[in-house]
């Protein structure tokens, strides 16, 4: 059985999807499956399905809605566990967990390796997370933590892909992701050296004070120190910006964002915002 979070709430046996009640029972289900094989008690279930102002009859409905889903996911699926209840999921089952585990095994990987995986993790996507539930009273900080751990992929897959010398074909991607979030500073970042490693410095210097002018405006600080810095080695010309021979082995040269010779720019943007 797959249980899918990062999109509309979705259960599939066999690839036929499971009919999953209304709001309210899927909301349930996505509240157990967020904290798979712990006990959920019945407590935080109406604290975060029903918010400040549950009905009377709430208790009743979630002995109703626990007895469906029972019967939609199989026997000894969904157990009752004092004080609550408790869904039994293995990882590989929850989209989430295996988005999760790529993400992680890509940290210590080198960059084609790290590259793959991430592209695996990011194809689990079928869009915003909980797309169905968003306005439910559990949701919103639940998806805000979803949103910025696929970002946090995101940048880190264009940074394997920038030290496999792939800066060429980031730009434009790159350029819409900066449309699309404006105040990432690592995205910047990486437009800027992307653009410098294409012969086109002026460019990546119009991207930093383009950053400049939105964060001082929207927020009223200036760049982060390490945007900063890149943007003084793209001034100096720094031969650190440039691409260096990627390790084959795990133990040859460091592994991190803008692989480079000068120990000073890899500091610069090693690992900005």
């Amino acid at each position: 059985m797959d249980f899918r979070l990062l999109g509309p709430l979705e259960v599939a046996e066999h690839d036929r999807s499971v009919v999953l009640g209304g709001v309210k029972q899927r909301a349930l289900l996505a509240v157990l499956l967020l904290h798979a094989n712990d006990v959920v008690s019945t407590e935080q279930l109406v604290d975060e399905v029903w918010g400040e102002s549950p009905p009377a009859t709430v208790a009743k409905s979630i002995q109703v809605y626990v007895s469906r889903l029972r019967k939609q996911l199989g026997e000894g699926r969904l157990v009752t566990r004092a004080p609550g209840y408790l869904l039994r999921v293995d990882p590989s089952e929850l989209d989430v967990a295996c988005f999760e585990r790529l993400a992680a095994e890509a940290e210590d990987a080198q960059p084609k390796v790290a590259g793959e995986k991430l592209r695996r993790a990011l194809a689990l996507w079928r869009g915003p997370p909980l797309a169905d539930l968003a306005y439910e009273p559990f949701a919103r900080a639940e998806i805000a933590r979803l949103e910025e751990l696929r970002a946090a992929a995101l940048e880190q897959r264009i940074e394997a892909d920038l030290a496999l010398g792939r800066h060429s074909q980031l730009v434009g991607e790159l350029e819409g992701l900066v449309t699309e979030h404006p105040l990432r500073e690592r995205l910047r970042g990486q437009l800027m050296l992307c653009l410098y490693r294409c012969g086109r410095q002026a460019e990546a210097l119009e991207s930093y004070q383009a950053a400049r002018r939105v964060l001082v405006e929207e927020l009223g600080i200036e760049p982060g120190r390490q945007l900063r810095e890149l943007h003084q080695a793209i001034l100096r010309q720094d031969p650190g910006l440039d691409l260096a021979p990627v390790a084959e082995s795990p133990d040859e040269a460091p592994r991190g964002a803008f692989v480079g010779r000068v120990s000073r720019a890899r500091r610069a943007h090693g690992r900005s915002r």
